[in-house]
């Protein structure tokens, strides 16, 4: 019991801690999973998971991979994918089984795989990864065609791979006993029917409980899960690891439900998947021995180049040839292909199930899965971004700024940014806010920027930072709220709230209006400046101004250069990074970082000092 409780432990931290290490490094997540899972197992032996586990291994990893699976799924709302639905479904339709068949021919004449073993694990790589798809479409700002198309077809082709492997095992297996091929039909086509109508009953029963308030808040997650459990077992009961199917299935049905709670639901089971397939990596790289590792041979990095360099790009420019995808989009959506923890947890799960049929290849498909994942994850994270930048396809612009509310104060800090370079957008649901950022050329967004439609219309990814500027304190909060986890909880600003602008002379009112320190984002200025405090500057002269700073005028100098009441807003640091100014945090500027402030006009008419007092560098302004 202590060991296993240890051993638990000691796979939390490890998955967990890899996952803040890449977040503070930008580096691939799946990379440093994969280290610590093979320093922990096959190095130094802390952590067997066999030996630690037993019998239930296999079973936790099949529900992991189920709950994961089903993540994906309510990822999936089909109203988000317009745009690159051609392409996605030619993706689908052609490119996955094309993928399938090409696979199988190199996993038996490259690889040197049985046919049967060929067949399943050639069904296991039309998954493309998810898990690791994601992070690296937030790392690199692809134009909304590519990253949709990536996005969506990991997430569809998750559930259809897994099917795939699912046919071919179970096709395998029936003729290895000498059962007949219409017979195995049948048994397959029947378990994907009973399947289908599983997850539409337990999705669409699930849903109209929330929706009649027949569960309270705190058991809507729990419920959720215990249907998907419930769905994957009972759909394995009449066709063994079919059950992935049908959690996908739900996970699909429900994403494309109007329910109010689906976004919590969405971010709770975000958590769950996080944690899970943290774990499950750190589990299933630490179950690999190194003479599974040793065992990988030139047959199988043949097979690794076939599979990058041949079938990839002909299936993706043969699907997508005639769609609206220029060939720049279609060589990049051709190359990033890499596989993560659904690939090699659903390998572990089909190689024990062939193994146990008599099948001696079968142990091959778990190194062989590593290997494809490792390669895959290693050249596609670190070269996205570059061969991206290559392309012409991520701009080496700074990260954009969303403004929330049409104003004077917003029109004039979007021009401010514009002669930055920076990306900017305005967004309103009242036209005439807006009238004067569009006469001076700033985009805009005349909707409501929490809408579906919104999403439709342009990219979120190309927005480093979010303000929320409207005179509706309780709006902003929404914004900040509703919009963090796609931007960025750190990154998601709003101005002061109700008691920066009532003050000290009614705290009472001040109390009855203040909203949940946890709702909303981060309150931008120091001083916590609301709206109705930054339009009285404006009419009474204040503007924004940008001052480059030098070794020689640092940011010491630029204060003592400026107004005492002048508001340092954010820092475009030298490396292209934003950093802002808010209540609970300065800024802190070195050399070729850029000052954006508001402040007054100096006394006199005279323009306050922006050249640093030096004749080899002086700031821009």
């Amino acid at each position: 019991m202590t060991e296993a409780v240890l051993a638990f432990a000691l796979i939390g931290v490890l998955g967990i801690g890899a996952q803040w290490v890449a977040w503070r490094t930008q580096l691939p997540a799946i990379v440093l999973l994969l280290a610590a899972g093979f320093l922990a197992g096959p190095v130094s032996g802390l952590i067997d998971p066999q030996e630690t586990f037993g019998d239930l291994l296999s079973p936790l990893v099949s529900i992991a991979v189920a709950i994961i699976l089903f993540e994906g799924g309510l990822q999936l709302n089909l109203r988000e994918i317009r745009e690159t639905a051609p392409a996605v479904r030619r993706m689908i339709l052609y490119g996955a089984p094309a993928t399938w068949g090409l696979g199988f021919l190199a996993a038996y004449y490259l690889a040197g795989l049985s046919a049967p073993t060929a067949a399943v694990f050639a069904g296991i790589m039309v998954v493309t990864g998810p898990t690791v798809i994601m992070p690296l479409l937030r790392q690199v700002r692809l134009p909304q065609r590519p990253a949709s198309l990536l996005r969506w077809e990991a997430i569809i082709a998750d559930p259809i791979g897994a099917l795939f492997a699912v046919i071919a095992y179970e096709a395998a297996v029936a003729l290895a006993e000498g059962q007949a091929l219409t017979e195995v039909v049948i048994r397959l086509g029947g378990a994907i029917l009973i399947g289908s109508v599983i997850a539409f009953v337990l999705a669409r029963g699930t849903a109209l409980l929330f929706i009649r308030g027949l569960t309270p808040e705190f058991l809507k997650a729990p419920l959720l899960i215990v249907a998907v459990l419930l769905g994957f077992v009972l759909t394995n009961l009449i066709l063994e690891e079919a059950g992935l199917f049908t959690v996908t299935a739900m996970g699909v049905i429900l994403a494309n439900t109007r329910l109010a709670s689906l976004e919590e639901l969405r971010r709770f089971k975000e958590v769950i998947t996080v944690m899970l397939v943290s774990g499950l990596f750190i589990v299933l790289t630490a179950s690999t021995s190194l003479a599974d590792i040793t065992r990988i041979g030139l047959r199988d990095v043949l097979f690794l180049g076939a599979l990058l360099f041949v079938i990839r790009p002909i299936v993706v420019f043969a699907s997508t040839w005639g769609t609206q995808l220029t060939w720049r989009e279609r060589l990049i959506t051709a190359w990033i292909a890499p596989r993560g923890v659904v690939a090699v947890a659903v390998s572990g799960l089909f190689a024990q199930a062939l193994s146990d049929h008599g099948f001696t290849d079968a142990d091959r498909i778990v190194p062989l899965a590593f290997l494809v994942v490792v390669a895959t994850v290693m050249l596609h994270g670190f070269s996205i971004r570059p061969l991206s930048v290559a392309l012409g396809l991520t701009s080496r612009d700074p990260p954009g700024l969303l403004l929330i509310g049409g104003s004077p104060w917003t029109a004039a800090l979007a021009a401010t940014v514009k002669e930055l370079g920076m990306p900017v957008l305005i967004a309103d649901t009242n036209w005439n806010r807006i009238a004067r950022a569009r006469r001076e050329g700033a985009p805009v967004f005349y909707g409501e920027i929490l809408s579906e439609s919104a999403e439709h219309h342009f990219n979120l990814s190309q927005f480093g930072a979010l303000i929320a500027a409207t005179d509706n304190d309780a709006y902003n909060a929404l914004v900040c709220t509703d919009l963090g986890p796609k931007i960025g909880r750190s990154s998601t600003f709003q101005l002061g709230r109700m008691r920066t602008q009532y003050g000290e002379e009614s705290p009472e009112r001040a109390e009855r209006h203040q909203l949940n320190f946890t709702v909303g984002g981060r309150t931008l200025f120091r001083e916590g400046t609301g709206y109705y405090e930054l339009m009285r500057l404006q009419r009474e002269g204040w503007t924004f101004s940008k001052t480059r700073l030098s070794e020689e005028f640092d940011y010491e100098a630029y204060l003592a250069s400026r107004d005492p009441a002048t508001k340092v807003l954010f820092l475009l640091k030298a490396d292209k990074r934003l950093n802002f100014s808010t209540t609970r945090e300065r800024v802190k500027a070195g050399p070729g970082d850029t000052v954006v402030s508001f402040g007054p006009p100096a006394k006199n008419g005279a323009k306050p000092p922006e050249v640093a007092p030096s004749t080899t560098a002086s700031p821009k302004t």
